[in-house]
């Protein structure tokens, strides 16, 4: 039986063993391991040339080595050459050993990690969805329902009925905004793929210019337009709301008053023209909420929601229901086909008046601004406050979603501009005004690709880079200039 060297794999001439191995190695190779690492090869352990004990075994004879004098330090030079390629290619195997061992190790620790990187994507997708259809957090005031009160019947004068009655949130109306939540996710999502190719290029939006003026829609004793809106279905159809207390229907194509509509006590400060009927909708520092009919000329309801000016108003996507505030602290929805008040909810916590009020694109969530510069998003389902965004130094003036529902935009009497992050709920921009710059009107273009700002003067930026594009400063004054401004945000949609 040979014995056979540990480090070499080959019979040794000199064999000795190592005790604390007990591997058999060739003396020389193993005394130079020493001297170098100072540890047994095998094991790593303390080894010491002392502690080698050499073995007692018969050698064949070997021939005597030449005696030419160069022929000696020539087999000298390959047998050092060839200790230490032994020695090498053993450091590589211990090394190989070791670094599978490591790599084993890593790989495991990875598939650790993506385990629970997994997870926690989960979670994450989890909690956005969540915040998407805004689950209500505790600690503000659920709505309770008030006694219904009887509702008086059209006067002789025609004045309609006035209905104040709230009648609370039906799972049949939650299961209605719910489903045409999921139908507008889903359109806007499509939509969101492509820009649109009518969609006015920036270079071509910077040479928009004024075409018209429209003077004389309202009273010359009482200038001033105070809201304004167009009829989604017939775009020539301009609705104002003037200071005279009037709401008036003016056909820009034609160039004459469609409808004077008359009713309210005081100014009107909101208007809305619904998408697909004859109808309109004005609220008023009057308290009241009026909708009238185009083609009649009449108002048909009187919706009695609050008990202090009527600050905003917003119609829900569905077309049947409205979303106004007031400077009573109280938010109402009120179905305008019956003209009762669903809901009506406050957060007594706040204690401030609501400046105004818009829905989020898919209509299960909106905002509301207040006078002591905060915006709220509100879950319109649960009707709680879910979210709060500080950092106006002034009352909100304004609000408005962004159509793929991700931004909002907000403008206050600090004479700047924020736009916040709806998933993320923090402020990732700030555009200073000119001082005394008051925000009036805010509007997304339906391609969220355009910003439309109105106030003392019209402006439009491009979203993302957030720089403007376009400077509209009013030349007339009283109650053309708000003719001017939505004509500008008309032409951003378009």
């Amino acid at each position: 039986m040979s014995l056979v060297c540990a480090i070499s794999n080959e019979v040794p001439e000199h064999p000795c063993v190592s005790p604390v191995s007990n591997q058999v190695f060739e003396r020389r190779l193993i005394e130079k391991y020493i001297a170098e690492n100072g540890t047994d090869p095998m094991n790593g352990q303390p080894l010491s040339e002392e502690q080698l004990v050499d073995i007692k075994v018969s050698h064949p004879i070997r021939p005597k080595a030449p005696s030419a004098t160069s022929i000696p330090a020539i087999l000298k030079s390959l047998q050092d050459e060839w200790d230490a390629v032994m020695l090498h290619s053993f450091t590589l195997r211990q090394q190989l050993q070791t670094t599978r061992q490591e790599l084993s190790h890593a790989l495991y620790q990875h598939d650790a990690a993506c385990r629970v990187i997994a997870r926690l994507t989960k979670e994450v997708t989890a909690a956005r969805e969540a915040l998407a259809t805004l689950k209500p957090q505790a600690g503000l005031v659920a709505p309770q329902a008030v006694p219904a009160s009887q509702p008086t019947a059209a006067g002789a004068g025609g004045e309609p009925m006035e209905i104040s009655e709230q009648v609370g949130m039906t799972p049949e109306i939650i299961q209605k905004l719910q489903d045409k939540a999921t139908i507008l996710t889903t359109e806007r999502k499509k939509r969101g793929k492509t820009v649109p190719e009518e969609l006015v290029r920036a270079e071509d939006l910077s040479k928009y210019r004024q075409v018209a003026s429209h003077a004389g829609l309202h009273s010359a004793s009482v200038p001033g337009i105070l809201a304004l809106d167009l009829c989604p279905s017939d775009t020539n159809k301009v609705l104002t709301g003037g200071a005279d207390k009037n709401v008036v229907v003016f056909d820009k194509n034609e160039e004459q008053i469609v409808a004077t509509l008359k009713g309210h006590t005081k100014k009107v400060t909101s208007v809305i023209y619904h998408p697909s009927q004859s109808v309109v909708f004005s609220a008023s520092p009057d308290t009241t909420i009026r909708v009238w009919s185009v083609t009649g000329g009449n108002c048909v309801q009187v919706v009695r929601a609050h008990e202090a000016g009527v600050t905003g108003l917003s119609l829900h996507a569905t077309g049947d229901y409205l979303l106004s505030s007031s400077e009573d602290q109280y938010w109402a929805f009120s179905d305008i086909q019956t003209g009762r008040v669903l809901t009506k909810v406050t957060d007594e916590s706040a204690g401030c008046a609501l400046t105004c009020a818009q829905f989020h694109p898919d209509g299960l969530i909106f905002g509301t601004g207040t006078a002591d510069s905060q915006i709220k998003i509100w879950d319109l389902k649960e009707r709680t406050n879910v979210a709060n965004f500080p950092g106006h130094s002034g009352p909100v003036t304004s609000i408005a979603f962004s159509e793929n529902g991700y931004y909002l935009a907000t403008g206050a009497q600090d004479s700047s501009l924020k736009l916040w992050d709806l998933r993320k709920l923090k402020n990732f921009k700030t555009i200073t005004l000119d001082n005394n710059y008051e925000v009036k009107s805010l509007v997304f273009d339906q391609s969220g690709t355009y910003l439309a700002v109105g106030g003392s003067d019209i402006r439009v930026y491009i979203c993302k880079q957030w720089s403007e594009v376009l400077n509209f400063t009013g030349e007339a004054h009283g109650s053309s200039i708000s003719v001017h401004v939505y004509q500008m945000v008309f032409a951003v949609r378009k």
